[in-house]
């Protein structure tokens, strides 16, 4: 009989809005720049098609309802920025799915901040090298609870262009602001898109994009994050 070399570390999961429910994060998927605005910022254009990377599951940091979780600064950088996103978190999946099947897999919406080693990524991106390292770290995934799908007012049509006000600040100072109707990609055909690379699955974290504003966080410095009708989300970096 197989047992493990040593016991193996527990899954992670995020806790669902109202309930005593854990979800169970298998993966995390990133869309860039799926707002034309930050697009622009970034230097692309305004409608191609949405690119991904990913975050271990283990990037993860929940954020209960109201109370400041305190973070590390991140080794191995000197301009560490946020990105602020709404996240889909998936209860079914599949492979080259449309956008209405799509949208069908989500379960619930997060708020969700894709913390960035700045100066990494713009290093590897000059070099031609992959950018694992400037997206993947440890506890670059900050979370909110998962609010379930029936309980925000967010997909608006078949495909899932959404309504709401995305925001963040720091230190009481708004950095990004902007609405999720901007989103170039629709939450269901950002999933459709997606299930064209992976075979999609229950558990999965679809991080959908960041308006623009992206920018530096310091030590010390207080970051709040929300999205109109999904929830909020408070940390610090020590």
């Amino acid at each position: 009989m197989s047992s493990f070399t040593f016991p193996p570390p527990a899954r992670p999961a995020v806790p669902v809005e109202g309930t005593s429910a854990l979800f169970p994060v298998r993966r995390i998927l990133c869309v860039g720049r799926n707002y034309a605005a930050h697009a622009r910022e970034m230097g692309a254009d305004e409608r191609d098609l949405p690119f991904f990377f990913s975050k271990p599951a283990d990037a993860v940091v929940i954020c209960p309802p109201g109370q400041s979780v305190t973070l590390p600064y991140p080794s191995a950088t000197s301009d560490l920025h946020h990105e602020v996103e709404l996240v889909a978190a998936l209860s079914s999946g599949g492979s080259n799915l449309t956008p209405e099947q799509g949208l069908a897999a989500v379960y619930g919406y997060a708020v969700g901040v894709d913390l960035t080693r700045r100066d990494l990524q713009n290093g590897f991106k000059a070099k031609g090298h992959p950018w694992d390292a400037a997206k993947g770290f440890d506890l670059s995934a900050p979370i909110s609870p998962i609010r379930r799908k029936a309980n925000c007012p967010l997909a608006q049509d078949a495909i899932g262009q959404a309504e709401g006000k995305i925001w963040l600040t720091i230190d009481g100072q708004t950095r990004q602001d902007g609405q999720l109707v901007d989103m170039i990609w629709s939450i269901g055909e950002t999933i459709a898109q997606a299930s064209r690379l992976w075979t999609l699955a229950a558990g999965d974290l679809i991080f959908t994009g960041t308006p623009e504003g992206v920018g530096p966080i310091e030590r010390d410095e207080i970051v709040k994050a929300g999205i109109e009708g999904v929830g909020e989300l408070l940390f610090k970096l020590l």
